[in-house]
This record gives structure tokens, C-alpha cells and sequence, in this order.
């Protein structure tokens, strides 16, 4: 298909963005040069003052454009309870619950050794460092249970044992989940995660 080089430059700049085929980045091109050009420079003057100037906090690891972030600032914060996750995704999803009161340390992604990706390459070292400078009294470690999740999770227990003590996320049974749709994996978790019930 033939098309201007610049709406060609423009559609695959949208391919950039993940699930955006190449249908897709020409239909959001042709819109914003059609119906919303408007739109389309404030989406652009935005997103080059976004990358220019957000970047990762100096403790956390999360995006901020002020050093340190915002939760890091926050004196009402547990500086005895620290979540480790997986980016800064993890972080919105937790703080939009509304029930940890805690710090973060943000990786930057999770161990996969098949894509050349490391320790160091997702920022274990730096979490070492900082569990020894300050060691919290528990460290949640809130990462997927995937096999890259769980691959890190085993990193990280070997590199904090006996620094502070660890915690996880409960996994298993979805509330409103049903016993015979879940996968083995799922009820296998479940079942070695149950909890005493309380009377």
C-alpha cells in the first residue's frame, strides 16, 4: 500500500506501542489527521514533555518527575514494611487498593535468562543494597506467579535470607472463582497457601 512518507513515519511510530499492529496504528493515524489534529499535537506535546521529563525515583525505582517520588516523600508512610514488584504497573494497581501503607522497591522487570535478562539487568543488586543500608522488618515480595515470577522470587530469597523477614502474596482461588475452572497450577497453590480458619 502506498502512502505520504510522513503518515508512513507516523504509523509506525504508533507500532511502537504494545498491541498496536500495523491496522491499528493506521486507523489511530488517520484519525488524529482526519478528525482530531488538535488532540493529536496536545498528545504529542505531552508525551515529549512526559519522556523528557519523567524519570525512575532514586529509592524506589518507580516513575516520577520529582526526586524523590511522591509514596517516598510521604512521612506517613511503614518504613518497616517494604513491597517488592515487578514495575511500576504493580505499584498503581497496590496503591489503587488502598490497603498497603508501605514502601516500594521497583524492578525492572522480572529474571528471564533465555532474553539475556539478569540480576543485574532488573536491578537485584540495588535492592541487596538497599535491604542492608536500612532493613525493613518484612519484605513483601509482590511479583506474577509465572515462571520468570517465580524464578525471581527464588533470587530474591537467596540474596535476603536472613536480612529481614519474608513475605509473599497469597495466590489461589479468585474470589467468585469456581473450583472446576481453575487450572492445576492455580488449585495447586491454593491448596498449599490454605490458612487456618479463625473462630
Amino acid at each position: 500500500m502506498s502512502m505520504s512518507p510522513l503518515l508512513k513515519s507516523l504509523e509506525q511510530a504508533f507500532r511502537c506501542l504494545p498491541g498496536v499492529g500495523p491496522r491499528t496504528a493506521l486507523r489511530m493515524s488517520l484519525h488524529l489527521l482526519e478528525r482530531d489534529r488538535q488532540r493529536g499535537i496536545h498528545l504529542a506535546e505531552t508525551m515529549k514533555q512526559a519522556l523528557e521529563n519523567i524519570e525512575h525515583c532514586e529509592q524506589c525505582r518507580n516513575l516520577t518527575e520529582s526526586q524523590p517520588c511522591w509514596i517516598c516523600q510521604d512521612e506517613g508512610r511503614d518504613d518497616e514494611l517494604l513491597a517488592i514488584v515487578a514495575s511500576p504497573t504493580d505499584i498503581l494497581a497496590i496503591e489503587q487498593s488502598g490497603l498497603f501503607q508501605g514502601r516500594y522497591y521497583c524492578l525492572t522487570g522480572l529474571l528471564s535468562p533465555l532474553d539475556g535478562v539478569g540480576p543485574e539487568e532488573i536491578g537485584l543488586p540495588g535492592l541487596v543494597r538497599r535491604i542492608h543500608a536500612s532493613p525493613p522488618k518484612e519484605c513483601l515480595i509482590a511479583l506474577a506467579s509465572t515462571v520468570e515470577g517465580e524464578a525471581t522470587t527464588y533470587q530474591i530469597i537467596t540474596a535476603l535470607n536472613g536480612l529481614t523477614r519474608l513475605t509473599r502474596l497469597a495466590q489461589g482461588v479468585p474470589v467468585g472463582g469456581e473450583l472446576d475452572h481453575l487450572d492445576a497450577s492455580t488449585l495447586s497453590q491454593a491448596l498449599s497457601s490454605r490458612t487456618e480458619i479463625v473462630n
